[in-house]
């Protein structure tokens, strides 16, 4: 058992109570939209947007893909800016966020889920970050499951200090809007870029754990309750494809059918011609076909090196007993012969 999995294991979460600050913090900026109507102009809804995908893509590709699940390479100096965006969406600080993930896929929809969807839909949305975690919560518990980001001294300071870019953007953009048209337009771009953004941002991520949990379809029989909800995967750039992603953790690709849009894998391929992303993890499209159901992938959390893991579910009708091998890719594929 890899040792982050193992921490995970041996530390059973206990909910003590409300955590005051996140519910006062993000409490605060849903408070903060009533004012929107009051202050809204066009420029407003522009810095609204712009920063929507920015911080968006912070936390997809920067805290998501990269961070948690090394799904592709990029130089430092653009995983750091994409970790500064990811810090700006105000979903905590890299280290929490990531040990938060890694604990989800290792306890997909079960108790040690911090999120799961068995306890609710609203718990799966967005109650679940009120209450104190021991193991997400207390930083020497946390950064157990985080040990690789913590060998990077940029990650630990970013979580310390998660605030501090937050406040100097909300100065910024009251400044800057301030200098070009008055003070009615700093306001107006403070409330549109930091109290409307953020909660739409938070938002279309908590859909993830939640509506993507509830309804949509599912290409592969994994062992959790994750679906493929297009309208989630539209407004979070991809991530809503949720199922594919339970069944292939490090691919950099979620979309995996033709009309299966991903933004985010959109970009990371970009980032690749310009030299900007290698080693890009690619899941296998799903094999539609009369079995599908009766195929059970079973999903390795964390990655591991072995090169063969027997099946531990029902057979494949018309194939002899295979295994699960380690593809180029990373990943687990059914080489049971037919």
């Amino acid at each position: 058992m890899s040792e982050p999995l193992a921490a995970l294991v041996e530390t059973k979460p206990t909910k003590q109570g409300l955590n005051w600050l996140a519910v006062l913090w993000i409490g605060g900026l849903h408070v903060g939209m009533l004012l929107a109507p009051f202050t809204f102009t066009w420029s407003g809804l522009v810095v609204c947007a712009i920063l929507y995908v920015l911080t968006g893509l912070g936390i997809t590709l920067g805290y998501h893909r990269l961070l948690t699940h090394r799904s592709f390479q990029t130089p430092r100096i653009v995983e750091y800016l994409f970790a500064v965006l990811g810090v700006l969406a105000n979903q905590g600080g890299p280290l929490k966020w990531v040990a938060a993930h890694r604990k989800h896929h290792a306890y997909a929809d079960e108790d040690g889920d911090p999120h799961s969807p068995r306890q609710g839909f609203w718990w799966s949305h967005m109650l679940w970050w009120m209450h104190y975690d021991p193991v997400l919560d207390d930083p020497l518990e946390a950064h157990k499951n985080v040990k690789d980001l913590c060998r990077d001294p940029v990650y630990p300071f970013l979580d310390r200090w998660q605030l501090l870019p937050v406040l100097m953007l909300a100065g910024l953009l009251f400044g800057v809007g301030t200098l070009w048209g008055g003070v009615s337009l700093g306001l107006s771009w403070l409330v549109w870029g930091m109290f409307v953004r953020t909660p739409l941002v938070l938002h279309s991520t908590w859909f993830v754990n939640s509506a993507a949990h509830k309804w949509g379809y599912r290409n592969f029989n994994t062992r959790d309750t994750s679906t493929n909800l297009w309208w989630v995967a539209l407004l979070s750039f991809g991530e809503g494809w949720h199922n594919n992603h339970h069944a292939y953790q490090r691919s950099a690709r979620h979309g995996l059918l033709w009309w299966e849009v991903d933004v985010t894998y959109l970009l990371i391929r970009a980032f690749s011609v310009i030299w900007l992303a290698k080693d890009i993890h690619v899941a296998p499209k799903p094999d539609f076909g009369p079995n599908l159901e009766s195929r059970r992938l079973t999903v390795i959390y964390p990655q591991r090196k072995a090169s063969f893991v027997r099946i531990a579910s029902m057979p494949i009708p018309g194939r002899s007993p295979g295994f699960l091998k380690e593809n180029n890719h990373g990943y687990l594929r059914n080489v049971g012969r037919r």
